[in-house]
């Protein structure tokens, strides 16, 4: 760690003069600069790919001060070999085979490549590594990665998509096999699969590969997702069966609901299209497709429903079906199906899976057929029971968030829009029916739920012990990127408390709840993406969501609430405050990960959608949009809000018009937004006394967030808001618009420890109460004892964990060179939190800002990392032992770990603005 003094003021300038110049570095020389965690389209070595033009990134490992990319070379082929062995002075016109492409010596920091040529052949694994070189001339090579492309093309595929030619509402989940023979040694060999609701594969008789619920859930009837599995470990020369087993997913809805998911478009019995790609050792290729030589039969899983649950009876178990070898003569045929869009393309997302296993904390038998279970904490996920009883036994295995007043599983928060029989079809209630065979094992393939406490009851008695029965956490496996740690136990579990709702609700598309409606409403979504963005990498599973709105958007722009949707969300409420996730998200992806494309993939999308809302309000004034959701008590003006979030959509368009050089539209948009802005203004803004409408927390906050406010307003406005939350007692008084805009528009305009004060309150109404009352995710409503929406893990509140690593930390991306490649510093160093740290790994690598204070003084510890700066501003309440910034205000630095000792001026009312 460096340490900051007087004598190195500019500390990263002179420490060149101490570093020695290396000329022509050996790759094979020991030296910490080096190109590590290689990805391409976000992914560690993905198999399956379908995008021509996949995007490689890298990161640099080197803790050195000032460590820099200046240059690198990237080269791509099929021959390990050759791409192995080329070095930095081989010449790019040199004799290597198999190199598909070679970037040459290219003069760059940039460490995010699209792959260039038009080459890229299906079924093909590629390899590839990067060079680089930094200011010294020393040179770093990457250990080689890998990706795999896919089918590339719908006209690859040879197989049928076939069903077992039942009716829509018939309850058991369909068995499905084929036996062949592999007559010579194998070399490789894959599995694409593509499904029209959800499946389980088998080889061999073993399930291959631990995600769960694939495909992710899309608009089936515009775009279908297939995924890839490498199988060559299971297969073996001579005889080979493959199993699959289809549920419904949400493709086939049987339950009811107010969502009207039973009466989608696309209902029909699951399907599927599936290639077995065998690569013998002798070069040969051969396919097993799906075709009519398959069989089939029903499974002993008699009723799945993605909503509520799943039945499974022991006694209808088949013991070795996906075996080789097993009769199938008494199965049946299957049936022939149309391909059901014209958009088969491949699952390239970090997938669904049990991410966590959780035992029992505390369990209570209430009698000999009823026992109670919690795991301790809120989740979404699945349970696993192991049992013994007697033959036909029926157990009810009920999942909920709650128990009432005598210790019983209540369901009344979650199943208020179930429309269903809740006696044959129970909510939330797996049903296992004991074989009589020793231990039955069950665990639902095709269904999650939300809960922390589980009842297991039974028709006769049965003998169960707290290990009996096991929980998984389950949601879309994101890798954790952040990572806050304090001296206040609130915040820890509150920021604990906040990423277990989010991670509740991902599964393959953000939700709001992973128990009542499992729905992605848009308007959740984009409240807490920056919550998203910050602690975990999720670009994978937002490109997929957006390209889900891109499926659903209607040809006058307009979006359904809920995405993807079978028809329910196009209504009169639908607007800006919700599905501007169109343009926020993409905006929102770029800043944070300097990635253009989903922006690019989506401009026309955004485009359509503002224009719709222009011609719809040509005053630039509208009140399209459902509003501040869930208030703690004051109403805030609709129109005031939903015109907002269509100055946001309209400058998120202007900015996407300038980046992509569309002058035109660049011209165009930045004019309407400043037309709505200034409509904005002359309606709700009272210039006298600085108050936008009634002076709702919501109402002064929201402009304030989204740069409405006036330059020479921003003062009196913030003011305002501030003195409005301390009339409050530092209590919110807000909805879900108001719970995103508050804690921000406070730490940016002058008065960040009002907003810690809101932050750590634990009275009602606040963040805090529902920590402090046993909360361990995020609910629906500040009110503990309301009586609609009331569930008890919910995200839409979920702005306060990107708040921690931006109102505390300080960490902000720049606009002016995203994926922090330049890292705003803005900490707030709260006097009354002695020890705060906060890490973000960046696509550059781990930005950490540690401060710990020892009465007036306080040591700031900062990490940058390689091949990015950052700008450290210090408020002028704070003085930098060694360093004057009065005046200045700034910092700049380059790479590397500094630590600053800064000691308190000043302590009046509020500190000042940065």
């Amino acid at each position: 760690m460096k340490s900051y003094s007087k004598d190195v003021t500019i500390t990263t300038f002179l420490f060149l003069i101490f570093c020695t110049l290396l000329n022509g570095q050996d790759l094979n020389k020991d030296i910490s600069f080096k190109p590590v965690n290689l990805k391409t389209d976000y992914l560690e070595a993905p198999v399956g790919i379908d995008n021509p033009n996949p995007r490689l990134n890298w990161n640099i490992e080197d803790n050195s001060q000032n460590a820099k990319q200046t240059a690198y070379r990237l080269v791509v082929g099929t021959n390990f070999e050759n791409v192995y062995n080329i070095l930095s002075t081989t010449p790019v016109s040199g004799s290597f085979s198999g190199i598909s492409w070679d970037t040459g010596v290219v003069k760059s920091d940039n460490q995010l490549i699209t792959y260039d040529p038009s080459n890229l052949e299906p079924f093909t694994k590629y390899y590839w590594k990067v060079i680089v070189w930094n200011d010294n001339q020393d040179v770093g090579s990457s250990n080689i990665q890998t990706f795999e492309t896919g089918m590339m093309e719908m006209n690859n595929w040879q197989g049928n998509w076939i069903s077992d030619g039942r009716d829509i509402n018939y309850k058991a989940a369909p068995y499905f096999r084929k036996g062949f023979n592999a007559n010579k040694e194998i070399e490789s060999a894959r599995v694409y699969i593509a499904v029209a609701g959800l499946y389980e594969l088998y080889i061999n008789g073993k399930k291959i590969g631990n995600h769960r619920l694939d495909p992710t859930y899309t608009r089936f009837d515009r775009r279908n997702l297939y995924v890839t599995h490498d199988v060559t470990e299971q297969l073996s020369k001579g005889e080979n069966a493959i199993g699959v087993i289809l549920g419904n997913g949400w493709y086939n809805h049987q339950s009811l609901a107010v969502w009207d998911f039973d009466r989608a478009p696309w209902r029909n019995r699951p399907a599927f299209c599936l290639d077995l790609r065998i690569t013998y050792t002798d070069g040969s290729v051969e396919t097993v497709p799906t075709d009519l030589s398959w069989r089939k039969t029903d499974s002993p899983i008699i009723f799945n429903s993605i909503y509520t649950a799943e039945h499974y009876d022991a006694r209808k178990e088949i013991k070795g079906w996906s075996e080789a070898g097993f009769d199938d003569s008494q199965w049946q045929g299957i049936s022939l199906r149309s391909v059901p869009s014209s958009n088969v393309t491949a699952q390239q997302l970090r997938p669904i899976r049990n991410v966590l296993t959780l035992h029992a904390v505390s369990f209570k038998k209430i009698d000999e057929t009823t026992y109670i279970y919690d795991f301790g904490q809120n989740m979404s996920g699945v349970t696993q029971i192991k049992v013994s009883g007697d033959e036909g036994n029926e157990l009810r295995i009920k999942h909920g968030e709650r128990l009432d007043d005598n210790g019983r599983i209540d369901l009344s928060n979650i199943d208020v829009y179930y429309r269903g029989d809740k006696e044959n079809d129970p909510f939330q209630t797996d049903i296992l029916i004991l074989s009589g065979k020793g231990e039955d094992e069950f665990m639902a393939r095709f269904n999650y739920k939300g809960f922390r406490y589980v009842e297991v009851a039974s028709t006769n008695p049965v003998d169960l012990s707290k290990e009996s029965l096991t929980a998984f956490f389950m949601h879309s496996d994101v890798p954790p990127v952040g990572k806050i740690e304090t001296s206040n136990e609130l915040i820890n579990k509150l920021w604990w408390a906040t990423n277990n709702a989010y991670l509740s609700n991902l599964m393959g598309y953000p939700t709001d709840c992973p128990q009542r409606e499992k729905n992605g409403w848009t308007g959740d979504g984009h409240f807490a993406i920056e919550t998203a963005l910050y602690n975990f990498d999720g670009i994978t599973i937002y490109e997929k969501w957006l390209a889900d709105h891109r499926d659903e958007q209607q040809p006058n722009g307009v979006l359904p609430d809920i995405i993807p949707t079978g028809g329910w969300g196009y209504g009169t409420a639908n607007g800006l405050d919700w599905t501007s996730t169109i343009a926020i998200i993409p905006w929102k992806i770029y800043r944070f990960y300097g990635d253009s494309k989903l922006l690019n993939d989506t401009y026309e999308n955004i485009k359509r959608y503002v224009d719709y809302v222009d011609l719809t309000s040509p005053n630039g004034l509208t009140s399209w949009g459902r509003g501040d959701w869930v208030p703690v008590k004051s109403q805030s003006n609709l129109e005031l809000t939903s015109s907002v979030y269509f100055y946001v959509d309209a400058k998120i368009l202007a900015q996407a018009a300038k980046l992509f050089n569309k002058n035109d539209d660049y011209k165009y948009y930045s004019g309407l937004a400043n037309k709505i802005k200034n409509a904005i203004n002359d309606k709700y803004l009272n210039n006298e006394t600085g108050i936008y409408a009634n002076g709702t927390q919501t109402e002064l906050s929201v402009p304030l967030q989204w740069k409405i406010v006036p330059d020479d307003m921003i003062p009196l406005v913030a003011k305002n808001l501030a003195k409005k939350v301390e009339d409050a007692d530092f209590h919110l008084d807000v909805g879900v618009l108001g719970a995103k805009a508050l804690l921000n528009a406070l730490s940016e305009n002058g008065y960040p420890e009002v907003a810690y004060k809101v932050a750590v309150q634990d009275t009602y109404p606040s963040w805090g109460w529902w920590i402090v009352n046993g909360a361990t995710t995020l609910l629906e409503n500040w009110d503990l004892d309301a009586e609609r929406d009331i569930s008890d893990n919910h995200m839409m509140f979920g702005e306060i964990g990107a708040w921690f690593f931006k109102g505390l930390g300080g960490i902000y991306p720049d606009a002016e060179s995203p994926g922090f490649k330049h890292i705003i510093l803005r900490p707030h160093f709260e006097k009354d939190l002695e020890e705060f740290r906060a890490e973000f790994n960046s696509p550059y690598g781990t930005i950490v800002s540690d401060w710990k204070w020892n009465k007036n003084i306080l040591t700031y510890d900062v990490v940058i990392p390689a091949n990015s700066s950052a700008t450290l501003y210090i408020s002028d309440n704070y003085e930098v032992q060694g360093i004057n910034t009065k005046g200045f205000g700034y910092i700049k630095l380059e790479s590397g770990s500094y630590t600053f000792k800064i000691k308190r001026q000043i302590n009046n009312a509020h500190e000042l603005s940065y």
